[in-house]
């Protein structure tokens, strides 16, 4: 039996931009390099993603804009919006000595130097200056870590964990936020009579 292959998100549409085609797209990747070196594909709802050609991409601001021969005019681009740009797993480069594919990591246990579990990663946000780790522990709480390296000491996907220092009070500020404040209690006011 033929394996299903596995699909990676390297970005997602986020608008049409101008009248001819062309859209903006959040890009998950490093360097939008990737778009020319392997086939992409583009997410249809729960369906199995479908080939998809790029014609050209540029960066605009904190987006790659891109043209496909699918997409000839505005609405035809607004109507991707929310759907993701996809690429087989098996067709990602090598990564470099050192470096990893963020969807990697997810299932890896997160522990501090000492030992200490803190949880496992179960996802990551990505914005424009850095990516943030969702990290879930055992008793179901989630905690958002800015995955930068004086953060992440050690990832070791052998042994499917990662070492992690977290700002002071990070953790405390997941784990042990204060409680709410009772409400004082007001003195009810006295109603006037009608004379």
């Amino acid at each position: 039996m033929k394996e299903e292959p596995v699909f990676i998100p390297v970005g997602g549409v986020v608008k049409a931009h101008g009248i001819r085609g062309e859209f903006g797209i959040k890009s998950y990747a490093d360097s939008p390099t990737l778009f020319d070196d392997v086939p992409l594909y583009l997410s249809v709802g729960k369906g199995r993603p479908r080939p998809f050609k790029v014609t050209s991409w540029r960066e605009h601001k904190d987006l790659v804009l891109m043209t496909s021969p699918q997409i000839s005019d505005r609405d035809q681009a607004e109507a991707l919006r929310g759907r993701e740009i996809l690429v087989r797993e098996a067709d990602l480069p090598e990564p470099d000595e050192g470096e990893h594919y963020l969807h990697q990591l997810v299932g890896c246990r997160v522990v501090l130097e000492d030992g200490s579990e803190v949880g496992e990663l179960k996802g990551f946000y990505e914005t424009g200056e850095q990516d943030t780790w969702v990290i879930e522990n055992g008793a179901g709480t989630e905690i958002l870590l800015p995955a930068v390296p004086e953060f992440v000491l050690d990832i070791d996907l052998d042994a499917e964990s990662i070492v992690i220092e977290p700002p002071e009070g990070l953790l405390d500020l997941y784990l042990h936020p204060d409680p709410p404040k009772k409400k004082k209690r007001r003195a009810p006011r006295s109603k006037k009579q009608a004379s």
